[in-house]
């Protein structure tokens, strides 16, 4: 592969809802997804298409077409990808198992899911730690480059989430700080596993990471994505579920650094607004323009930072 001709050089902006075990665990109370009622599953699927509307509101409203994108999956979100290929959106198609520790497909014939949608990027999320047990980073990593591979050689541009959890000894150089982890512990890290994934030819274009205390973390980072003549490899942001303030901090800073090309959050935009709607505080119409006027603030601070640098 010709390393130059990895990445994504446009921005995009990014609101994400692969979520499926959180709705079962968080929203529900199930212990995994096998426990939800048809009726409960149902919901959730309507809980997606309201926030599908928010999105195609958010675009009508100015949030570029060109630049905007939807990530969801296809067990509750199969009629939204259809609909959004039609329309014209960038898709985003899950195709990990939800809630797993280690990564596994959620089809054993993933390949045949893909073609079926033909979303514009195939997105893998993983748990990954230099720290872990090696046998279960040699499984993965084995996994991430067939996936890698596969998007490659039929032309699916390759989004990689990489969720860094501390091990129970970083949290102990850092006196069980989750903050002080981020700051001190985690950029060196995520940097660590790019390097580990790319001597291993596993080639996302957009890297999807967690956010950084500071512009330096963020440039430590580009460089490592960017390194060996992957010139055209860009991050995005992604939320973690931190309230509006959080994510805005990480997406000002970001803004700043070439290389981080937007953002991919979800539950800080729709989860509180799901939840009022299910609890009957808001009507389906309320629920959409507050989807989209969340998804439209975070463009606007994303862009804003952009031109004040």
């Amino acid at each position: 592969m010709n390393l130059s001709d990895l990445g994504y050089n446009k921005p995009l902006y990014i609101l994400a809802f692969d979520h499926r075990s959180t709705f079962a665990k968080e929203f529900f109370k199930k212990r995994s997804l096998n426990e939800l009622s048809y009726e409960e599953k149902e919901s959730i699927k309507e809980f997606k298409m309201l926030i599908y509307k928010g999105f195609k509101e958010a675009v009508h409203k100015g949030v570029p077409a060109d630049y905007a994108a939807i990530l969801v999956d296809e067990e509750f979100g199969s009629e939204i990808l259809i609909d959004a290929k039609h329309n014209g959106f960038k898709t985003i198609l899950t195709v990990e198992k939800s809630g797993q520790e280690e990564f596994n497909f959620q089809y054993e014939n993933f390949k045949e899911h893909i073609e079926r949608f033909k979303p514009s990027f195939v997105k893998v999320l993983i748990k990954y730690n230099p720290e872990d047990d090696e046998e279960l980073k040699k499984r993965q990593q084995e996994k991430l480059k067939i996936i890698s591979d596969y998007s490659h050689k039929n032309n699916y541009k390759f989004l990689l989430e990489v969720l860094v959890l501390p091990t129970q000894e970083q949290l102990k150089q850092v006196s069980g700080d989750r903050e002080e982890y981020d700051k001190k512990l985690r950029p060196n890290l995520t940097a660590e596993i790019i390097n580990t994934f790319q001597t291993k030819n596993i080639e996302p274009d957009v890297w999807k990471l967690e956010g950084m205390e500071s512009e330096s973390d963020y440039l430590k980072v580009v460089a490592q994505i960017r390194s060996g003549g992957r010139k055209n490899v860009g991050i995005v942001i992604l939320g973690r579920g931190a309230n509006e303030e959080k994510v805005d901090k990480w997406l000002r800073i970001g803004a700043k650094v070439d290389g981080v090309i937007g953002f991919a959050v979800g539950r800080t935009i729709f989860w509180d607004v799901i939840e009022k709607f299910y609890q009957g505080e808001l009507s389906k119409n309320n629920t959409i323009q507050t989807v989209s006027k969340k998804f439209q603030s975070l463009y606007k601070v994303f862009t804003y930072s952009l031109k004040v640098n």
